[in-house]
């Protein structure tokens, strides 16, 4: 049975009386108003799911009504009810937004329908502004995390843009740095909202089917052009469109771009006309497009077209203090995507992950946190399941301690391992390595790890560059491991 909610604005009580008595048999819940400034003072305080206004009231008209429930942004359809319908204020009506209009005496049967037609609309509008909603959510400010002061900074510039008429923006990074999310960002929290959000990778399309993408052609135009088609400029008419990697276009479509943004038309693929269009254009580099310029691969009138308003996201080395809260978002995220309840990441993971450079920036951030929830079984992301590039050691402590004396001069024997019963066997490659003997009173991984630091330290005279290759492990990774044993840094070459 129906609950929703249907306001019943008109002056004549038995109309309303009779009215209600219907619906209410269909299961609706019924308010009632006798003057078209009662039926705005109960919309205030709380939207219907439906309205039956009169056309004829004895303060406002229900056009005036109308007018007034529009002017305030309400969804809310309407259904006109009146005795004496004129041309003039059906027109009227339709164009202020009145969903269908309904004659007196009422027909009941017909009534049903046009009310359950109205709800189902209203019900299907209402879902659809939830999924705008949510696509804005996903889309908007939060989904950047911003700590650091840089990008602090940076997000109080782009509500800036995304509030202003700026017609063109350029974004530069390093590769996974978000440019795409903050492009979102931009396009969701503008006026351009409810308009497409269009994306094009300018690198992963050939020059010759690029021209047709963006400006569309004509039926006829080349020999595959077997109907008419609207280019992403069209398309993205009234909202935004994304031109990532910007930097690999041809400078041959660079001219054409240029024209459409100083002029706000485009012309198909075979078209005779010029067609405006209403587009904001964010475009997207990894490369430095200045230096494109001077090698002249990218045209600098187009730089200086695109480069009005400019926004550097600084890359994730540069902003350490975005790796934890980072890691936090993903974890959040990825428990509701895998269904777990993983609480947060171990003291040595964080360190680890805090300390690590990020070459790949957020996106190899987030393919990491990706693979350990995956992974990892306990409460807590461990080192085990991060990526070798970040842990700086191969799975299991022993392929470690192996390649490492087998690259080196001296075996470990300081106590921790035993060499006294040592063997020597060949690797695949080659290489002879002892088999070692752990002592009966056993020893820790940690100890182990300790020794081949020092090891590794003391071959290479202190030189932090040789250590690192001499254990595969990147610098970071080992000034890491000198910090947590106690090595003094100060002393060693960096």
């Amino acid at each position: 049975m129906p609950n929703e909610r249907v306001l019943i604005v008109d002056d004549e009580k038995l109309i309303r009386w009779s009215v209600r008595k219907q619906l209410e048999e269909w299961g609706y819940v019924v308010w009632e108003a006798e003057s078209g400034t009662g039926g705005l003072a109960q919309i205030r305080t709380e939207t219907p799911d439906l309205i039956l206004l009169d056309v004829r009231l004895p303060d406002l008209s229900g056009i005036e009504v109308l007018r007034e429930i529009k002017q305030n942004n309400l969804s809310v359809p309407v259904i006109m009810v009146t005795g004496d319908p004129q041309l003039d204020d059906i027109k009227t009506a339709i164009k202020l937004g009145a969903l269908d209009f309904i004659k007196k005496p009422i027909d009941f049967d017909e009534f049903q329908i046009t009310v359950g037609n109205a709800i189902d609309r209203s019900q299907l509008r209402s879902e659809r502004d939830s999924l705008r909603e949510e696509v804005k959510r996903r889309s908007g400010y939060h989904e950047v995390v911003a700590k650091s002061p840089r990008m602090v900074e940076m997000m109080g510039f782009v509500r800036k843009v995304a509030a202003s008429e700026a017609s063109t923006v350029l974004i530069q990074g390093e590769s996974g740095t978000g440019k795409d999310l903050i492009a979102k960002a931009i396009h969701y929290e503008s006026v351009r909202a409810e308009k497409p959000f269009v994306a094009i990778n300018c690198s992963a399309i050939p020059e010759t089917l690029m021209e047709a993408e963006l400006f569309g052609h004509e039926r006829g135009a080349f020999t595959d052009a077997k109907a008419q088609k609207k280019g992403l400029f069209e398309i993205a008419d009234g909202g935004t469109l994304f031109l990532d990697e910007i930097g690999e276009m041809s400078t041959y479509l660079q001219a054409k771009l240029l024209r459409v943004l100083e002029d706000q038309t485009i012309r198909r693929i075979g078209g005779v006309k010029d067609i405006g269009v209403d587009v904001r254009v964010i475009a997207a580099s990894n490369r430095d497009l200045e230096q494109g310029v001077r090698d002249n691969t990218f045209r600098q009138d187009l730089f200086y077209r695109l480069s009005i308003i400019p926004i550097f996201i600084p890359p994730l080395r540069n902003r350490r203090e975005d790796v934890l809260p980072l890691v936090d978002f993903f974890i959040d995220r990825y428990n509701f995507r895998f269904r777990k309840a993983v609480k947060g990441i171990t003291q040595e993971a964080r360190d680890l992950l805090v300390h690590y450079d990020w070459p790949g920036n957020v996106r190899e951030l987030k393919n990491a946190i990706e693979r350990a929830m995956i992974l990892e079984e306990a409460d807590y992301i461990r080192p085990t399941y991060l990526p070798i590039q970040i842990t700086g050691q191969a799975p299991g402590y022993e392929s470690t301690l192996a390649t490492t004396v087998a690259d080196g001069t001296d075996l470990v024997a300081v106590g921790v391992v035993s060499t006294s019963a040592a063997s020597w066997r060949p690797l695949p490659s080659g290489k002879m390595i002892p088999v070692l003997e752990l002592p009966k009173e056993g020893t820790s991984l940690e100890e182990v790890e300790r020794e081949l630091v020092g090891l590794a330290l003391r071959q290479t005279g202190g030189n932090q560059t040789h250590a690192a290759k001499l254990l595969d492990i990147s610098r970071d990774a080992l000034r890491y491991k000198m910090k947590k044993f106690g090595f003094d840094s100060d002393s060693a070459e960096t």
